[in-house]
């Protein structure tokens, strides 16, 4: 079992090397994945200020989303008739999750329910995340088990920060057959006709994006990322910032909200497990 080293202000950080492609992960920060670089061309974008403060949410990197995936209406929702709370984006991303195994290639790491969970999240469960390293692919592995006695809600992303400099926005593309989209930056539901990255902000939620994947073009001189993932994942996010080198292409399993109104919301019956992949190739 390959140990850690030293890293961003000093946490335990995980390493993955194959041929000329590096990735590095945090667990205790929420199992982020904060470098992936392949031949020399580094993928994804990082604010290392937020890694280094605790109370701050990472902002860059790979973030783990779960049990929800962007934010809940009023931040509450409604089990048995009792109101619970969970912070935009949930709480793995917060907390620190157990290596239960590594070697030059592959980590696999897992977070369990705690009395702190069960706070905000009334289901027992088990998630194990195998991150694996082969050529220029990374490929994420969930399994989710409910440890509950009843079915629990599956909301599970990942937000992928991939460096876009700013000033390659317009030639950037996402590839899509969407449609129909919830534009969360204005609050309103559009019909979708294409991307301009180079807003004040972009904040799109795809609602009938039909491919296990998409790629993006990152614009001159950078070699495009090509993503694909379980049909489990549902719904496609596409968020950036004016004058940050950063574009999110993030799949999540239900819209957003999907918690409180149970609308396209999967399902992990009691004692099973789910299975999900997240491939990112560069």
């Amino acid at each position: 079992m390959n140990g850690p080293s030293p890293g961003i202000a000093g946490l335990d950080t995980y390493a993955l090397v194959d041929g000329g492609c590096r990735v590095e992960v945090i667990p205790s920060r929420g199992a982020i994945v904060t470098r992936m670089c392949v031949d020399g061309d580094e993928l994804l974008y990082l604010d290392e200020a937020t890694v280094a403060d605790p109370a701050k949410n990472v902002r860059g990197g790979i973030p783990v989303l779960f049990p929800i995936a962007g934010p809940l209406p009023g931040d509450t929702y409604s089990v048995g008739g009792q109101a619970y709370s969970l912070p935009q984006h949930g709480f793995a991303r917060k907390l620190p999750w157990t290596v239960r195994q590594s070697d030059a290639s592959r980590l696999v790491v897992a977070l369990s329910s705690s009395e702190e969970t069960l706070r905000h999240f009334p289901w027992r469960f088990h998630v194990t995340l195998t991150f694996s390293l082969t050529g220029g692919r990374l490929t994420l592995d969930s399994e989710v088990e409910n440890q509950d006695t009843r079915p629990m809600p599956l909301h599970l992303g990942f937000h992928p920060y991939f460096r876009v400099p700013d000033a390659a926005k317009a030639q950037a593309r996402v590839d899509t057959d969407a449609t129909r989209a919830w534009d969360n930056w204005r609050g309103q539901d559009v019909a979708f006709t294409g991307l301009t990255l180079t807003e004040e902000e972009v904040d799109l939620h795809l609602k009938d994006h039909s491919k296990p994947g998409t790629t993006l073009e990152r614009g001159p001189g950078l070699k495009p990322i090509r993503l694909s993932w379980s049909p489990e994942y549902r719904v496609l996010v596409v968020w950036t910032l004016l004058g940050k080198d950063f574009v999110c292409v993030e799949p999540w399993t239900a819209a957003k909200g999907a918690l409180a109104t149970g609308e396209g919301l999967p399902q992990v019956q009691p004692g099973a497990r789910m299975s999900l992949r997240f491939d990112i190739q560069g």
